[in-house]
C-alpha cells in the first residue's frame, strides 16, 4: 500500500514537471521573438542536391534539413543571376522596381561592344547599390530589437553600400566583389575578413564566424545571414575530395558526351564535375557546423532557418559546373534551370517536418514571410511584390497564385538572351527584347521549356503579353536599344566557331578533369 501511495506520488511529481517543463517551453517561444537563420547559396541548381535528385553530389546536412523544413518545390529565384535576386531578398521587390537588373560591375550601352559579343542590343543601364531610401530586411531586424550579423558575399555596392550600412551590426567579408577573390584557400583577398592560416577554406570560416556569432548571442534575439561565396567559381576543392567524386563519377560511369549546343552556347548535359561536387560537399559541411551550433546552444526550437540560392545552377558559359536537367537552362538564362532553386523554411513550432507545397513562391516572399513570423508588422510600402507565406507554414491554404514578373533587358555570360517574363495560372510567357519573338509554356512539367504552346494558345499568349507590358510600365522598367553596328553575318561565323571548336574544347576538359593524372596545380589552389 504505502508503495502503490509512493508510486503515485512519484508520477504525479513527473507529470507536473513534465508539463512544467513544456509550458516553460511555450512561455519562452511566446515571450522570446524567434531567432532567424538565413542561408544563401552562391549560383546553386535546383537539382545540385541530394533531395532534389542527384545521385552525384553529397550533401546530408542539407537532405537532413529539408526533411525538417518545409519544402516549397516551385520555389524562384528573383533573377537569373546574383545581384538582382540578391537585392529582392533584402527589399522584397522585383528587380525592375528596384532597379538592380543585372550583376552589378556588368557593362551597359556602347560600354558593351568592349565585349567583343556583336550582339542585335545593347544592355539598358542599371542601379549600381542598393538604394539607401529603401528599408532592408536588416533594417527591419534591427528596428525591431534584433542583433544583425551578415556574412560572405554581399555584391550589392561598392563602399557606402556594405552591409553594415544597410542594417547589419556585423559584417563578415561582404563588399563589392561577386567572387572569392583570391580563391577559397587562404591567402585570399578580402578586406572585411582576413585569413588566419595557410590552407584555410573560405567557405568554412564563414560558418565558424556564423556559429561564434549564434554562440556568443545565443541568450538574445538575432538574424544572421549566411551567403556563401561558394558554389560559385573559380571552381577549386581539395586533393582529397577530387579524388572522391572522380572516383565515384568512374563508378557510376562516365558518359561519352557531356555537352549539347544550346541556343548560342554549348551547356552541360551530366552532373559529372568532381571539382564543383567537392565544391558544394564543403559547403554542405559548413551548413552542417551551423545546424550543429544552433543544436548545441539549445535554441532549436526557437530558430527558424531559411536555405536557397540566388539563381540557377551555372550549366553553360562561366564554368559549365553542373546540369540542371531536366529543367532547361542554368544561370543566366530565361527558362526554369535559370530560375528554379532550392527554397526551404523551417519554423520549428510550426512542425514544417516533411511539408511539401507546390505553390509558386520567389525570392522577394522571404521578407514579408520572416517579419511575420516574428510577429514584427509587416511594411507593405516595401516589399510590395513579396506575400507572407505563413499561412502555408500553419498548413492553411494560401489565395490563388499571384502573377510573378521577371526583368532582365540584358545578355548573360552564360548565352541567356535580353527577355521579360510573366507566369501566372501554372503558365509563363516570355517576350524576347531583340526582336519581339514570343515563347507560351505550361507549368510545372520536366519539359515545359521545350514545348512552346505558343501557337496553339495565340490569345492566352496576347493577353499575358498586354499584363506583362502593363506591369514593365507601371514600375518604368528600363529596356535594352538596338546596336546600329550589329553584323548578322559575322554573327553567323562566330556561331559556327562555338559549335566546331568551344564544344570539342569542353569535352576533351571534362575527360581531363576525370582522368587518374589530373593535377591542377602543384598545390591544388593553395589548399595544401
Amino acid at each position: 500500500m504505502k508503495y502503490s501511495i509512493l508510486i503515485k506520488i512519484t508520477g504525479a511529481i513527473c507529470l507536473y514537471l513534465l508539463w512544467g517543463c513544456k509550458a516553460q517551453q511555450v512561455y519562452n517561444l511566446e515571450t522570446k521573438a524567434p531567432n532567424i537563420v538565413y542561408i544563401l547559396v552562391d549560383d546553386l541548381g535546383a537539382h545540385d542536391l541530394g533531395y532534389t535528385g542527384s545521385t552525384f553530389y553529397h550533401t546530408p546536412n542539407i537532405d537532413r534539413l529539408s526533411r525538417e523544413a518545409m519544402n516549397f518545390t516551385n520555389g524562384y529565384a528573383a533573377s537569373r543571376v546574383c545581384s538582382p535576386s540578391r537585392a529582392s531578398i533584402m527589399l522584397g521587390k522585383y528587380t525592375a522596381r528596384h532597379g538592380i537588373t543585372d550583376w552589378i560591375g556588368a557593362k551597359t550601352g556602347t560600354e558593351w561592344r568592349k565585349r567583343n559579343r556583336n550582339n542585335k542590343l545593347l544592355p539598358a543601364d542599371y542601379t549600381t547599390s542598393l538604394p539607401h531610401e529603401d528599408i532592408t530586411i536588416a533594417e527591419a531586424m534591427k528596428t525591431a530589437g534584433y542583433k544583425t550579423f551578415f556574412a560572405g558575399k554581399w555584391h550589392l555596392g561598392d563602399k557606402g553600400s556594405y552591409p553594415e550600412d544597410h542594417g547589419f551590426d556585423i559584417n563578415k567579408g561582404g563588399f563589392h566583389r561577386g567572387g572569392p577573390s583570391g580563391g577559397f584557400f587562404s591567402p585570399w583577398q578580402n578586406p572585411k575578413l582576413k585569413s588566419k592560416t595557410k590552407g584555410e577554406n573560405l567557405t568554412l570560416r564563414l560558418a565558424e564566424e556564423t556559429a561564434k556569432f549564434i554562440k556568443k548571442h545565443r541568450d538574445t534575439t538575432f538574424f544572421t545571414f549566411l551567403s556563401f561565396y561558394a558554389v560559385h567559381a573559380p571552381l577549386q576543392t581539395t586533393e582529397a575530395r577530387w579524388q572522391k567524386f572522380r572516383d565515384k563519377a568512374e563508378t557510376q560511369g562516365i558518359a561519352d558526351k557531356g555537352y549539347v549546343m544550346e541556343r548560342n552556347l554549348p551547356i552541360r548535359q551530366v552532373q559529372d564535375n568532381p571539382i564543383y561536387a567537392g565544391l558544394l560537399e564543403t559547403v554542405d559541411d559548413a551548413v552542417g557546423l551551423v545546424l550543429k551550433t544552433i543544436e548545441d546552444a539549445g535554441i532549436a526550437e526557437n530558430t527558424i532557418i531559411v536555405f536557397t540560392s540566388d539563381n540557377g545552377g551555372v550549366a553553360s558559359g562561366d564554368h559549365y559546373a553542373t546540369s540542371n536537367l531536366p529543367l532547361r537552362g542554368g544561370k543566366g538564362y530565361q527558362w526554369e534551370g535559370g530560375l528554379r532553386v532550392p527554397y526551404l523554411i523551417k519554423v520549428p513550432w510550426l512542425e514544417t517536418e516533411g511539408k511539401t507545397t507546390n505553390y509558386a513562391v520567389n525570392g522577394t516572399d522571404f521578407y514579408p514571410t520572416l517579419l511575420d513570423l516574428a510577429n514584427i508588422p509587416l511594411k507593405r510600402t516595401q516589399h510590395v511584390d513579396g506575400v507572407s507565406l505563413k499561412p502555408l507554414l500553419e498548413g492553411k491554404h494560401m489565395k490563388q497564385e499571384r502573377p510573378m514578373f521577371w526583368h532582365y533587358p540584358h545578355y548573360g555570360n552564360q548565352g541567356g538572351e535580353p527577355a521579360s517574363i510573366l507566369q501566372e495560372n501554372n503558365r509563363k510567357y516570355i517576350y524576347y527584347w531583340e526582336d519581339g519573338r514570343e515563347e507560351l509554356y505550361n507549368l510545372p512539367s520536366p519539359e515545359s521549356d521545350n514545348l512552346n504552346i505558343i501557337q496553339q494558345e495565340p490569345l492566352a499568349a496576347e493577353r499575358m503579353r498586354l499584363k506583362l507590358f502593363s506591369w514593365l510600365k507601371q514600375v518604368e522598367a528600363k529596356q535594352p536599344t538596338p546596336d546600329t553596328t550589329y553584323n548578322s553575318a559575322r554573327a553567323k561565323v562566330m556561331k559556327t566557331e562555338i559549335v566546331a571548336k568551344k564544344l570539342p574544347s569542353l569535352e576533351k576538359k571534362r575527360k581531363q578533369m576525370l582522368s587518374k593524372d589530373f593535377i591542377p596545380n602543384a598545390d591544388w589552389w593553395k589548399s595544401k
